[in-house]
């Protein structure tokens, strides 16, 4: 009896650790997250969308855009996506399908930030994105 408390306590412990909480709840916050980060892009709002990027993908843009991010942001050529159609949440990573868009992301202490966005399927071979982190 005692061993099986502690195996839960345990399992707890763990799952609490790794954000393995209620699956909707994160479903919806990094849809959540990418319907804020596509409001920016669509209001042309550089600096919206970049408070919406994972803190490498911003500096990953800034470098190779040899721009701040508010102006390098909306001539990075990102698709328009109008309403995302499933989420997929591993762990602290997410994939977010959209009508026009595929999104990556990652579940970060102030919410889910945009890790990758502009991202292709190729069969067989990881996705191409037109901005990641690197």
């Amino acid at each position: 009896m005692r061993r099986t408390r502690w195996g839960m306590a345990a399992a707890l412990l763990c799952c609490a650790l790794g954000g393995c909480g209620d699956i909707d709840a994160r479903e919806d916050g990094a849809a959540a997250a990418v319907t804020r980060f596509e409001a920016g892009l669509g209001d042309s709002d550089g600096a919206r969308g970049c408070s919406e990027l994972a803190p490498g993908t911003r500096d990953e843009l800034e470098q190779s855009a040899e721009l701040p991010c508010a102006r390098a942001l909306p001539d990075a050529g990102l698709p328009t996506a109008a309403g995302v159609r499933h989420v997929d949440v591993y762990g602290r990573q997410a994939r977010v399908v959209a009508d026009g868009d595929t999104l990556f992301l990652s579940s970060f202490p102030d919410g889910w930030k945009v890790t990758a966005a502009g991202c292709t399927a190729r069969p067989e071979k990881p996705y191409q994105c037109l901005i990641k982190g690197g």
